[in-house]
């Protein structure tokens, strides 16, 4: 049986640091150490954690995952085109870095707790529109609630 490949942005591996967040976050470390998902990381997201405090860049000294070692030329396009399509503005560019990342790499899933522009209805439904418009697969994206299974 094939294991789902998540990507991990930004705030989902911050989310351990947080009050709010912490617990899901926490549960879904706890299944990638159990082989049930494969994390995926990429270079844009440990780009953005070089400023974040020692306990949340820690955090992935606890897990094996897949590491994305460049952003290439087609994952910028992408990013580019949900701009263009004003899924984003430029200012978040980044945010739409993560999706382009996610789906250029074929991923199952992008995991993030950035309710604002990634885990947003119809931002999940533009971001689609333009990645069937460019031949690529739906992106399933959800937040670490919805992905954590009943650990009893």
């Amino acid at each position: 049986m094939r294991i789902d490949r998540i990507y991990l942005d930004t705030s989902v591996i911050g989310g351990v640091n947080d009050d709010e967040f912490s617990s899901a976050t926490i549960s879904l470390f706890k299944m990638f150490k159990q082989d049930i998902y494969i994390p995926v990381i990429s270079l844009h997201t440990l780009n953005e954690l070089i400023e974040a405090p020692e306990i949340v860049r820690g955090v992935l000294d606890t897990i094996e995952y897949e590491f994305c070692d460049v952003i290439t030329e087609e994952m910028e396009y992408l990013a580019d085109k949900y701009i263009h399509y004003k899924i984003v503005t430029p200012k978040y560019k980044s945010d739409a870095l993560h999706v382009a990342i996610s789906t250029v790499l074929r991923c199952d899933l992008l995991v993030s707790w950035n309710f604002k522009h990634i885990v947003h209805y119809e931002k999940m439904r533009g971001f689609n529109r333009v990645n069937q418009l460019e031949n690529y697969g739906i992106l399933f994206i959800k937040n670490p609630n919805e992905v954590i299974r009943n650990e009893k």
